[in-house]
């Protein structure tokens, strides 16, 4: 068996989060400077380890005043945590193409565990000899056990923000040319 890299194609891949707001509408965001990198043997997704990191700054809402807000102490404290981290312990089959991957997110130097729900989109050798892998990624995780606790109760006792904060990746990988022997 040979171990197999994998480096994101970020062309063709995205990250975003989703969370309520005033808890009658959702408001989407996502990051567009993150990077990953899987390790296989040979194909089998199910040895994956996988390492992925999205830069805080550049965070987009679609409006400037809210990405501040968020890149500020009240939310990721970008200037004090600029990375937001994932480190995987476990790929599990749940079903068919379906995994649960278990593992580790820091952010805002709070690290907890994790479990995301992973669709495998499979494996193909694009038309330039490429060998491709995509996945979709999802879950939530609860951002007030990170320390991210504004908005959760405003002075009145309502809920601003949601605690869930739900996460949606589109990722697809390319195997590096080179293997390394086992």
């Amino acid at each position: 068996m040979a171990t197999k890299k994998w480096v994101l194609d970020a062309s063709h891949s995205d990250i975003q989060f989703k969370v309520k707001h005033l808890m009658i509408t959702t408001v989407t965001g996502s990051f567009n400077t993150f990077s990953a990198s899987v390790e296989t043997e040979d194909d089998d997704i199910s040895t994956a380890k996988i390492q992925f990191n999205a830069d805080v700054n550049s965070i987009s809402t679609n409006n400037a005043q809210r990405d501040a807000h968020l890149k500020n102490s009240d939310f990721f404290d970008a200037d004090v945590h600029p990375k937001l981290t994932f480190t995987s312990s476990k790929l599990e089959k749940a079903d068919g193409d379906d995994y649960k991957l278990y593992g580790s997110l820091t952010m805002r130097g709070v690290s907890k565990p994790v479990t995301l729900n992973v669709e495998f989109g499979g494996i193909i050798t694009d038309p330039w000899g490429n060998t491709r892998a995509g996945y979709t990624v999802s879950g939530k995780v609860d951002r007030t056990a990170f320390g991210v606790s504004f908005g959760a109760v405003s002075d009145t006792g309502a809920i601003m923000l949601g605690h869930d904060v739900s996460i949606i990746a589109n990722v697809q990988f390319v195997a590096v040319a080179e293997s390394i022997a086992a």
